[in-house]
């Protein structure tokens, strides 16, 4: 359902109180874009001063409350805690007996679908699991990013339209996962996403010790055409020395990390071996040339460490 198409009036969700229990840089931000489509935030739970301090700036005037009793004043309860947290966190308020029936019962993890709410669904809560596919900064510009932003839902069929239509109010895209898909989903969006920052954040780096300036402003344009032509093209972007096969440039980089960066050497291995099998499944990589270059990515030389091409 895109964002331009808004949900019929019978699919919308009556205008509701929102609680938060979690207040890390999720959980505020989409109470604070459902407090523009009308919805009203009533409560929020945090416990560190930093989630205190990012409740006080989203959502100013919202009450900091125990988790119970954000589950008490709430209609929508946003449980945005840490993955692993989140089980013990459902069990326990169930067992407590804070759960409401009726009430709707919204966790963010990119992990779980929306069985891992089922000691809360015996309660009579209604469960939905919306996970937005975006990075958080736990600021104020991370609402105007949800715009557009894709959301992974996962709810009980009966639910669906509710579902999609709380994604569409916060101004995002539903895409409908499957409960048994769940991990598979987030593992892609982690390997994309999470690996990401680790590889510029490394790129950064290396562009420094060669003297670099301004290693950001040299990779923006750079990392931003790549990923512009990867979204567009898949496989078929593929360049550089490996998808070339130039084996001795490949043997003179690792030459150079292990020298100055050797923390990097066996994540450029890795990548440099997923980036060859791909190039070479979809032709750009000539099998003739792949023999040297999978050596090099064997041992890690070719003899030929001076030949940067």
């Amino acid at each position: 359902m895109s964002t331009a198409q808004q949900p019929d009036n019978k699919d919308r969700p009556a205008r509701l109180t929102v609680g938060v229990v979690g207040a890390g840089r999720v959980g505020p931000t989409l109470a604070a874009s459902l407090q523009l489509a009308g919805h009203r935030p009533v409560a929020v739970s945090g416990v560190s001063d930093a989630s205190r301090r990012r409740a006080a700036l989203m959502l100013p005037d919202v009450p900091l409350v125990t988790p119970e009793d954000v589950l008490q004043r709430a209609d929508l309860v946003l449980l945005t805690v840490p993955d692993d947290t989140l089980p013990g966190l459902v069990e326990g308020l169930a067992e407590t007996g804070a759960v409401r029936p009726g009430q709707l019962l919204v966790h963010t993890s990119g992990r779980y679908g929306a069985k891992v709410l089922d000691p809360a669904l015996r309660a009579g809560a209604l469960p939905l699991a919306l996970h937005p596919a975006m990075t958080f900064t736990g600021t104020p510009v991370d609402v105007q990013r949800l715009a557009g932003c894709s959301f992974g839902v996962t709810a009980p069929e009966e639910l669906r339209l509710a579902a999609e239509a709380l994604v569409i109010e916060m101004g995002g895209e539903p895409e409908w996962i499957d409960e048994e898909k769940r991990p598979l989903y987030h593992a892609a969006l982690a390997l994309g996403a999470n690996h990401l920052v680790t590889l510029v954040a490394q790129a950064m780096e290396l562009l420094r010790s060669a003297g670099v300036a301004a290693p950001d402003r040299m990779l923006g344009p750079l990392l931003g055409a790549a990923l512009d032509n990867a979204l567009r093209s898949g496989d078929a972007a593929l360049t550089g020395p490996v998808a070339r096969g130039d084996a001795g440039t490949v043997a003179a980089h690792v030459t150079e990390l292990r020298r100055h960066a050797p923390q990097t050497v066996a994540g450029y291995l890795a990548m440099a071996r997923a980036t060859a099998d791909r190039a070479l499944a979809h032709g750009l990589l000539k099998p003739e040339l792949a023999e040297d270059l999978l050596g090099v990515l064997a041992t890690g030389t070719n003899g030929s460490e001076g030949d940067a091409r």
